[in-house]
């Protein structure tokens, strides 16, 4: 099965192609040049690198979030129309549950995003990659003591997720060395497309996929702190 995939949940995100579970072409996106000026010549550009067309796209899958609320937006209701168009499924995957795919580890791991404001979006999960710490939005101090409990019953936690490269020193500093914390972020729509191929039960119609955004868009806190000024 030929998938198209597509990450928006970062400023630069990421395109990929897919082949019966591999990555064919990957390509990061600009982020100096939103998502809304780059889209959707750059999924045209990754099946050129590919030798593919749109014709041979046989299944989409799209980051759902949590990240960028207007990045989701846009990449979401792109995939959706050239879904909506083919008469194809689309695939979610959560940008936690990429980031928990890359690198195989066994250990406990924390995947930590930066929902900018001084903010991460954050889950733990436990070595089987269940989740043990439902997803939050908060500043990274509230988030490591909200998490006091659990952590305390891990011997080693890993962190990924730009949240956790960003936020890395405070980590380090409130749990020394029972932490890791990764060095880079993976472009996530290769890992999205190859969860897909894994799961074909994952399909849904366009319509169907809903972005992950853990806490409320910008737009209606800042609507809500205006009623109250």
């Amino acid at each position: 099965m030929l998938i198209l995939s597509l990450d928006t949940s970062s400023p630069g995100g990421s395109t990929a192609v897919v082949r019966d579970g591999r990555v064919v072409v990957q390509r990061a996106g600009d982020p100096s040049r939103t998502h809304a000026e780059r889209l959707p010549r750059e999924l045209m550009d990754v099946l050129d690198a590919a030798r593919c067309s749109l014709d041979d796209v046989e299944a989409f899958a799209a980051v759902t979030g949590p990240g960028s609320f207007t990045g989701l937006r846009v990449g979401l209701s792109t995939i959706q129309g050239l879904a909506f168009a083919r008469g194809l499924k689309v695939y979610p995957v959560s940008a936690f549950e990429a980031l928990a795919r890359d690198g195989g580890s066994r250990e406990a791991r924390a995947i930590w995003i930066d929902a900018h404001r001084h903010e991460v979006f954050a889950t733990l999960l436990d070595g089987e990659g269940r989740t043990i710490e439902a997803p939050s939005s908060r500043p990274p101090v509230p988030t490591l003591d909200a998490w006091q409990r659990r952590l305390g019953t891990l011997p080693r936690v890993h962190f990924v997720g730009d949240g956790a490269v960003k936020y890395r020193e405070t980590i380090l500093e409130r749990l020394g060395d029972r932490a890791t914390v990764a060095e880079t972020v993976p472009l996530l729509a290769g890992i999205a497309g190859v969860i897909a191929a894994g799961d074909p039960q994952r399909g849904v119609s366009p319509h169907a996929v809903i972005p992950q955004y853990v806490r409320r868009p910008d737009a209606e806190l800042a609507r809500d702190r205006r009623q109250f000024d």
